[in-house]
């Protein structure tokens, strides 16, 4: 299986020292940076399976941020985490498509098992879109050669959602 690739946002050094420390160690590539500029620098540059977003930055809200993100990268997942929890900035990070919301100090355990799991509902999501265009072009070809309209489920037809 190939590395994930993980973006760390966060103002304190302290912070993202550790985080990718613990990151570095579970086997993912990790970059980090602490603003959010150098994040959206980072996103237009490179390929990030998910990132971890301070809400407090100093040059940008964390989930003004995070929705530039998903304008840029839509499939990333995209955890939340601050010191300053509140009911607004959660309602505001999970109406802007943050996959998880995670109040500091961090709890590593937790953020790790919220990680692999976010990590591996995208797999699958991955998967099974692979998997639909797979049956979408076997079922053109087979249509190509006159072999019939049908998939392998019976469906007749172009469309494969």
């Amino acid at each position: 299986m190939k590395k994930k690739h993980v973006l760390l946002v966060d103002d304190d050094t302290s912070i993202l020292e550790v985080l990718k420390l613990v990151f570095d160690e579970e086997g993912y590539c990790v970059d980090t940076v602490d603003s959010a500029q150098g994040a959206l620098e980072k996103i237009e540059a490179h390929f990030y399976d998910l990132a971890l977003l301070d809400i407090k930055l100093p040059d940008m809200d964390g989930t003004e941020l995070l929705a530039r993100i998903r304008g840029r990268m839509p499939h990333i997942i995209n955890v939340m985490i601050t010191g300053y929890p509140g009911l607004d900035n959660a309602v505001k990070s999970l109406n802007l498509g943050a996959d998880a919301y995670i109040v500091k100090p961090v709890n590593m355990i937790q953020l790790l098992e919220i990680v692999r799991e976010k990590l591996n509902e995208q797999d699958e999501a991955k998967s099974l879109n692979e998997e639909k265009v797979a049956k979408w072009i076997e079922a053109r070809l087979r249509s190509a050669k006159g072999e019939g309209d049908t998939d392998d489920d019976g469906h007749t037809g172009q469309s494969f959602v």
